[in-house]
């Protein structure tokens, strides 16, 4: 299969003054188009600083980072933000959608600040939801939903542009165990429909459910670890 992500000894060191802290000590990351990786690890392991840059939100200090088969390495800001609108599609823990808008208008936000025209926008937008299954719900605001069907609607938003990869930080963090399951579940569909995913999680049962489970500790990877339980859950 081809390479999704590749990186290849990439360090970030943070200057504090007169003291500098190694966030990333040397990360080589291979992530395949189609795979499914989450990645776990403590507070201070280095896991956001790992997500900021897969996230082209930040550039190594040292190594490469190749994201389909662009070198985002050194690249500038407005660079970045030209990568992430093109082939990142973000799913966060807080959802992130706006309070005064529908869920079909959370959707066709991205594609709002791409230039793209309304119909256009609002037949993919509708798309998106129908594969997330909120069909029934595009007209409903934020606060008319439950918290698994907000994080359906970023889900969603995530993927309406087309993205290369799906970057999910913490996803299920303020889910209860319904929610988490159901989105869970949404996410094995949409890998095993071919999209490629990277989920920054701290629980174990939900890391679990990815194909590949990869564990960061004081900036290092421990070997990548072929989850036997996902083919199971499947």
């Amino acid at each position: 299969m081809m390479g999704m992500l590749q990186m290849t000894g990439v360090r970030k060191t943070y200057s504090t003054g007169v003291v500098e802290v190694e966030a990333l000590r040397g990360i080589d990351l291979d992530v395949d188009a189609g795979d499914y990786l989450a990645i776990m690890g403590p507070s201070g392991s280095g896991k956001s600083t790992l997500m900021h840059i897969i996230g082209c939100l930040d550039v190594p200090t040292a190594g490469t980072y190749l994201l389909d088969g662009t070198d985002v390495s050194s690249m500038s800001e407005k660079q970045l933000a030209e990568v992430r609108n093109r082939k990142i599609g973000f799913v966060f823990q807080q959802f992130n959608l706006l309070a005064s808008l529908t869920a079909l208008r959370n959707v066709e936000l991205p594609m709002v600040y791409a230039g793209v025209p309304a119909a256009e926008r609002r037949e993919r937008a509708m798309l998106a939801l129908e594969k997330v299954g909120l069909a029934d719900r595009v007209q409903h605001r934020p606060n008319e939903l439950s918290g698994g069907q907000q994080q359906r609607v970023s889900v969603a938003r995530a993927l309406v542009t087309d993205p290369a990869l799906i970057l999910a930080d913490e996803p299920t963090g303020n889910l209860d165990s319904h929610s988490t399951a159901e989105i869970l579940e949404l996410f094995e569909e949409l890998n095993e429909s071919g999209r490629t995913i990277v989920m920054i999680t701290h629980e174990a049962d939900v890391g679990e459910r990815a194909r590949h489970l990869v564990h960061i500790y004081d900036g290092l990877l421990r070997e990548s670890v072929p989850v036997a339980t996902a083919g199971a859950s499947r």
